[in-house]
């Protein structure tokens, strides 16, 4: 993992990203090369072609979750999504073809172009993952504790939710009762610099329950100096998991952790980005917008409302009424509030559709627009329920100290919430959000906003 903008990145797949980045540069060169059986004519130039064929191409890509890091999927999910990233790809070509006509490439160049894509990046993608889970690819990790916390990080690993790490055992502290199975437990009788080199260390997690027994201090400095990867374990989680884990935080790693920056400078970029990306999404979905206004009128028969307006929680707790399609009954909450439901009866029939595919949240945009919300950020909240979280919830009130997001980095990565565990749960990717805060953030974000919308991820 590398970090950008203060956010972790899969070396591996940013690495993936770049082969293939050249790749798209090259499709168009390549795509009227083949059209014509030799160089291209002279009437063609496909530099500026090029730039936007590889930024939408990109885009689609990332839009469909190809960069990440998902060990769960099969072949024919993979077949699928980039399928889908390259129709989205020649429909984006289609319309830059339209609005800009100066730019405007044959559908014979095109279509060799696509197809010299679509074969190079299926072969790369052929080996890369023929080899991705290759040993010697994953980063050796060694645990110090045997307690709760390197329970959960061992037990990750049988989840497979670190594919490309090996973990190669824990060593016992000395001061904490083992909760770890004994065939994890590591006993070693040479200094641990000694060990993590005739073992290939790569990093050294410390991760004991309680540190008031003392650390090995000497140890792990000679391990650090030495030039081996020494972290704690609230590091390992934001890095591999992007999140905080709550557990495991104590008001010092906050304190003196970097992040939580602010200044006019981000505040003028996050601004712009809000208004930009909700007027061009107004743009496009208007049609939509009204499309669903008609058939909510449908569904209720003419009796109820289009809007739904509910008081949520914004930034530094001021109270602001959030807009969304009507997706439940009228009476929905006549007994007094409550989460949303799987299956949740009190959902209209086209309400479960427009849930499922995030139309009810369109009518936020007017939110953002007037800088209520902002486009990206953690989700508003009600009153009734933050006031209740913040109660039972360690740092719960933290996340209002942002504005709220139509959607989130908890959004992405956490299914939807309906009780108090989901909350904590979801707060802890809120503060790696606020933590890790930037403009280039909120661009993944928004790109990886678009499979959830396309695969229903997190609906309810």
């Amino acid at each position: 993992m590398i970090r950008i903008f203060r956010h972790y990145i899969s070396s591996t797949f940013l690495s993936l990203s770049l082969i293939e980045l050249a790749l798209f540069a090259s499709a168009l060169y390549a795509g009227s090369t083949l059209r014509f059986n030799g160089p291209q004519i002279a009437e063609f130039d496909p530099f500026i072609p090029s730039i936007i064929f590889t930024i939408i191409m990109l885009v689609c890509m990332t839009g469909m979750g190809l960069y990440q890091r998902n060990p769960g999927w099969k072949i024919s999910a993979i077949v699928l999504r980039l399928g889908g990233a390259f129709l989205l790809g020649a429909l984006g070509m289609a319309l830059v073809s339209y609005l800009l006509p100066q730019l405007f490439v044959g559908r014979g160049i095109l279509g060799f172009s696509f197809l010299y894509a679509f074969s190079a990046v299926s072969f790369l993608r052929t080996i890369f993952y023929r080899f991705a889970d290759d040993k010697q690819l994953k980063r050796r990790v060694l645990i110090y504790g045997t307690g709760e916390k390197a329970l959960q990080i061992i037990n990750s690993q049988t989840d497979s939710d670190y594919p490309h790490i090996e973990f190669i055992g824990c060593i016992s502290s000395g001061s904490e009762k083992p909760v770890v199975e004994e065939k994890h437990i590591l006993t070693i009788h040479t200094p641990l610099i000694q060990y993590a080199t005739e073992m290939d260390i790569d990093e050294i997690v410390v991760a004991p329950d309680d540190r008031r027994g003392g650390l090995p201090v000497d140890d792990l400095l000679d391990c650090k100096i030495s030039g081996f990867d020494v972290i704690d374990v609230l590091t390992f989680y934001e890095r591999e998991a992007g999140l905080i884990k709550i557990d495991s935080l104590h008001p010092s790693w906050l304190v003196f952790s970097d992040g939580f920056t602010v200044g006019s400078f981000s505040d003028f970029t996050k601004r712009g980005f809000d208004i930009i990306s909700s007027l061009l999404i107004l743009f496009f979905a208007w049609p939509i917008m009204l499309i669903a206004a008609i058939f909510i009128l449908i569904d209720d028969r003419g009796k109820g409302p289009i809007f739904y307006r509910q008081t949520r929680v914004g930034e530094n707790w001021k109270l602001f009424n959030v807009i969304k399609f009507r997706s439940m009954r009228v009476d929905a909450e006549k007994g007094g509030a409550k989460f949303a439901e799987k299956n949740d009866p009190r959902v209209t029939p086209f309400g479960r559709f427009m849930r499922k595919t995030r139309v009810d949240e369109l009518p936020q945009i007017f939110n953002v627009l007037k800088g209520e919300m902002s486009f990206i950020g953690p989700r508003p909240e009600r009153p009734e329920f933050v006031e209740k979280f913040s109660v039972n919830i360690p740092y719960y009130s933290e996340r209002n100290r942002v504005k709220p997001g139509i959607t989130g980095w908890a959004q992405l990565c956490y299914p939807y919430g309906s009780s108090e565990e989901d909350a904590l749960r979801k707060l802890e990717y809120d503060l790696y959000y606020v933590k890790n805060y930037s403009l280039f953030l909120d661009m993944l974000i928004l790109l990886q906003t678009t499979e959830v919308i396309l695969w229903g991820k997190g609906a309810q």
